[in-house]
């Protein structure tokens, strides 16, 4: 394995870039599930039948929360890529650590949001309107499950093998796919939240 020392860790070899490109292709793929989900949102937004609306369900605090953490996690993994170009794998490390409690954190108050939403009426089966807001918010959710435990095995895999070019361009995959994760929250935020609390 040739590794050119010219480039960043996670571009060093040919397959690591060939992995990188890929990677944004399966990205184009994930834009596009989403994008399904917020137009299958949008056709069903006014369809509450018996059930409540956005207006009489959303709450800005929580939600804010939420944003709060992501954004923050956002910019941890961010730090993190910047500590493993530098080669400081303990700082590399601790910013993925905290990238991942920051992500529970998120994931604690969907739960909450989640079981309140069902309390006041508004599960899955209550309306075209919740049927799809629970699905497009849980399959967020079930994103960043998946994103906390890809993480988890990166730091575990760092911690045992140290900063190698095939560790190295995981992280930074994982971290493309957190920062997708984020812009994905913005959309969430912007056009289901605030747009329906008017």
């Amino acid at each position: 394995m040739k590794i050119d020392h010219s480039l960043p860790l996670e571009y060093s070899t040919e397959e690591n870039r060939l992995k990188i490109f890929g990677f944004w292709i399966f990205l184009g793929a994930e834009i596009m599930l989403f994008a399904t989900l917020f137009t299958s949102y949008f056709v069903f937004e006014n369809r509450t039948g018996n059930g409540p609306t956005g207006a009489e369900i959303f709450e800005l605090s929580p939600v804010l929360m939420e944003t709060i953490l992501l954004l923050a996690s956002s910019f941890t993994i961010g730090l993190g890529i910047h500590a493993m170009r530098l080669g400081k794998q303990k700082a590399m490390m601790a910013f993925f650590a905290v990238t991942l409690v920051l992500g529970l954190g998120f994931l604690g108050f969907e739960i909450f949001e989640f079981t309140t939403y069902i309390h006041e009426g508004a599960g899955l089966s209550a309306s075209g309107f919740t049927s799809m807001l629970l699905t497009t918010l849980g399959t967020h959710g079930l994103h960043v499950t998946f994103g906390f435990f890809w993480g988890l095995s990166i730091i575990l895999q760092v911690k045992k093998r140290g900063l190698t070019p095939e560790a190295a361009n995981k992280s930074f995959i994982f971290s493309l796919y957190w920062h997708f994760l984020d812009v994905v929250w913005i959309f969430i935020f912007s056009f289901i939240y605030l747009k329906g609390m008017m």
